[in-house]
């Protein structure tokens, strides 16, 4: 069967997303990039203009977002309401971090499932002269969150394991890496894709105030052991998870996060100090799908990026 040839795509981009954008143009001489002024008013409001408003009729159009506060995602959901309407042949938003992923479910009568509020915005986007946008998002927290999106926009869910499997089969040894999962969600979520690894499995528990961090089942020991997870926050689950595996046997314990959100500066916790390095994380695998924390951590131990953009691209032009 002939492949489908690929298409010529304009890429605008926020600005934080800047440097994936440009690697994501890299990837392909059918991407280009393209600008939009990003300015404010006195009051602070936006003022935004769209480069190249005329050219872009006819043209596959996609917008990268980064939605990393709530400060920056009104000026971004002008432009990408704005965009379809340009008449354009299509419209893609990629949107690698959905950020209120973890707010998706009520516990108690007054709660505010946020991930629902934000995924109502985002399946109004307007509809282009070609269809419905598509709407590109990598490791949604919980996959029942598809289901949040409307009719009017086309969901594509992608995943970072592929990376995380490159960089595995590039290690030493890496016949004796054993993957970790810090909950039973982590493991539903992914352990089909990395089946071919042994697996370890923990959960939390709670005794009295504190929920603490068991190993349920499977052996680390004498394995270099790689917690996988969506996202990572604050980084306490990790750690706990870590000091249990360590205890358990295993030679060298590391991690894999397609979302490295980590208010605060939580990353901090994570890099290497000479005197903790018999405790510290071989290896901090994330991708670039937050901005701020890539250009945080650069050129810090154990950090390691796996860039989305060739898998964004693909994405973009099939």
């Amino acid at each position: 069967m002939e492949k489908p040839k690929k298409k010529q795509v304009l890429l605008y981009h926020c600005v934080e997303a800047e440097d994936l954008a440009r690697k994501i143009a890299s990837q392909s001489e059918f991407i280009q990039l393209q600008t939009i002024n990003w300015r404010s008013f006195d009051d602070g409001f936006p003022n935004l203009f769209i480069n190249n408003a005329q050219e872009i009729r006819g043209q596959h159009v996609a917008f990268l977002a980064s939605f990393s506060s709530p400060a920056v995602i009104f000026e971004q959901l002008s432009v990408i309401f704005a965009l379809p309407k340009l008449f354009v042949a299509s419209f893609s938003l990629v949107l690698p971090f959905f950020p209120t992923g973890s707010f998706e479910r009520m516990e108690e009568e007054g709660d505010v499932a946020t991930a629902f509020t934000m995924a109502r915005i985002l399946s109004n986007i307007p509809i282009s002269r070609g269809g419905p946008a598509s709407l590109i998002i990598y490791d949604i927290h919980a996959l029942q969150e598809r289901f949040y999106f409307g009719d009017q926009v086309l969901p594509l869910f992608e995943t970072g394991i592929p990376l995380l499997k490159q960089r595995l089969h590039q290690l030493p040894q890496s016949e004796k890496i054993v993957i970790a999962f810090p909950d039973d969600g982590a493991w539903k979520r992914f352990h089909k894709q990395l089946d071919h690894f042994p697996m370890v499995v923990c959960n939390k528990v709670r005794e009295g105030d504190k929920r603490i961090v068991r190993l349920k089942e499977g052996n680390p020991a004498g394995c270099h052991v790689v917690i996988v997870d969506d996202l990572v926050q604050s980084g306490g689950t990790l750690i706990e998870c870590q000091k249990v595996l360590a205890a358990n046997g295993a030679a060298k314990v590391s991690a894999y996060v397609t979302h490295g959100v980590f208010p605060k500066q939580s990353w901090q916790r994570f890099v290497h100090k000479s005197e903790d390095l018999e405790k510290a994380f071989a290896y901090f695998w994330i991708t670039d799908s937050c901005p701020l924390t890539v250009k945080a951590i650069a050129d810090k131990a154990p950090f390691e990026v796996l860039s989305l953009a060739g898998s964004i691209a693909d994405a973009l032009q099939t």
